[in-house]
């Protein structure tokens, strides 16, 4: 492995022109378009740049679309890891693999190649503002003094009147309902009666079931009133508002749903391990035979390639020969820089392999292939949350690390419309080679398939595709 300070150069071979050649998007015959060169061998570092020039590599080949010919053009994707909060869908995935690990559930429906939901802010609602605009507080010096002059009032006018009706009406209702929840209030205004208005000078009149309540409140408080306190608190408080006890208002983690606990009898076991692509490296080496067999499986099931076009020659060339040199640095990431692959081991054999690039700046997504017979499981998501978690790791000790770049992003395909829904993410503006959030560039997109995101009118428009 070369070390960071003494690398060899980059050799590239460019192809002059512009190849034509069938869109595997929109089925064009001839209406894709890009630059395209041979990698002989690259610095990460190198490789870093041309990416954020809209290229890309498959195998050695490093390829740049024309993007305003071209029939559907590709905008470079990255994700802000940093940033990253997983959407509802996004939870749902990591739940539904959390139960099949612990219990072995199959969950029905939201396979692979089910659309995703579209991404929201996932809103983390508590009660804790609503206390605070409400500020409720029981002071019971204050409900004392209240209630022995609302007493004594009502004593006043029991004496003086014959029996009425709104207490024998009370007392009949009282019959009915039983005894109810203590109220809050105090003091409870009611409606005047038809026909004549609120005369403000009395005291308002009350049910004489709430007359009773606060008359056994108030000798409960005369005989201890310091015990009662904390208790009356409690009972004046709406349930509604009285704060969690358990509960926190914080979302959980990425890391948390990932890597919840599983019990010590779980169904299954998912270990995910990452090798470097080197026919020198024994993982590699030893697992080369079955992960070769899952890459014709999935070609064959998901992208109906005939048997004679995902041998083993077009694997090796497509996703085991990487121009990239592994480098390391002292202050890089414990795995170096290079091109890996990172195995998802369930008991004991190979599910899923996500092939990605680790570059100065971020992770690189490069291809997936999966198990078609656990398409439940929405591989596809879940290796990308991985992938995200992955980089979030090692940016702990490379800070400098702290994207994820997803490939392509193409708004007029729809099944690769998916990728905007990783947020925050942006998009490589294909004139001036700035990075703006992808909010701001969909507006435009939608009115047209080709469009320069970068809205300063100072920003030259770079020509040349290696222009650094």
């Amino acid at each position: 492995m070369a070390s960071w300070a003494a690398l060899s150069p980059s050799i590239v071979e460019y192809f002059e022109g512009e190849d034509f050649y069938r869109c595997g998007y929109c089925k064009n015959e001839s209406g894709s378009r890009s630059n395209g060169m041979w990698a002989h061998s690259m610095t990460v570092q190198d490789y870093q740049d041309l990416i954020d020039r809209g290229w890309r590599r498959s195998g050695k080949y490093v390829y740049k679309p024309v993007m305003n010919q071209t029939c559907c053009p590709q905008y470079t994707i990255r994700c802000r890891p940093l940033q990253f909060q997983p959407s509802k869908s996004h939870k749902k995935v990591l739940k539904k693999m959390l139960k099949f690990l612990a219990k072995g559930e199959i969950s029905k429906g939201n396979c692979e190649d089910e659309p995703m939901e579209p991404t929201v802010e996932d809103a983390v609602s508590s009660d804790f503002g609503l206390i605070n605009k409400l500020d409720i507080h029981c002071d019971l010096k204050t409900l004392n003094d209240d209630l022995k002059k609302s007493l004594e009032s009502e004593e006043k006018k029991k004496a003086k009147r014959e029996e009425s009706n709104e207490i024998t009406h009370s007392q009949d209702m009282e019959e009915k309902l039983g005894s109810g929840e203590p109220s809050c209030s105090v003091k409870v205004h009611t409606a005047p009666q038809p026909g004549r208005g609120a005369d403000l000078s009395k005291p308002p009149c009350r049910k004489a079931k709430e007359i009773r309540k606060e008359r056994k409140r108030l000798k409960l408080m005369q005989q201890n009133p310091a015990g009662e306190r904390e208790g009356f608190q409690a009972q004046c408080q709406p349930s509604s508002l009285l704060p969690p006890k358990t509960k926190s208002n914080q979302p959980k983690s990425l890391e948390d749903l990932i890597f919840e606990s599983l019990p010590e009898n779980a169904s299954h076991k998912l270990e995910v391990r990452l090798v470097p692509v080197s026919f020198e490296d024994p993982e590699f080496k030893s697992s080369f035979s079955q992960s070769f067999s899952l890459y014709v499986k999935y070609q064959m099931a998901i992208h109906q390639d005939p048997p004679d076009e995902c041998g083993k020659t077009e694997f090796t060339r497509f996703l085991c020969s990487s121009p990239l040199e592994t480098e390391n640095s002292p202050n890089g990431p414990d795995c170096g820089y290079g091109s890996f692959h990172q195995q998802y081991w369930l008991d004991g054999k190979i599910i899923a392999v996500g092939v990605i690039d680790i570059l100065p700046y971020c992770v690189s997504s490069v291809y997936l292939y999966y198990d078609p017979d656990y398409s439940f499981l929405s591989l596809g998501v879940y290796s990308a949350l991985r992938e995200i978690a992955f980089t979030r790791q090692l940016h702990e000790k490379t800070p400098q690390l702290s994207y994820y770049y997803m490939g392509f992003y193409i708004h007029s395909c729809p099944k690769m419309k998916y990728k905007g829904q990783y947020r925050p993410s942006d998009l490589l503006c294909p004139e001036t080679y700035v990075w703006v959030p992808i909010e701001q560039c969909l507006p435009s997109l939608e009115k047209s398939k080709y469009c320069r995101f970068n809205q300063d009118p100072e920003a030259g428009f770079i020509h040349k595709s290696l222009k650094s």
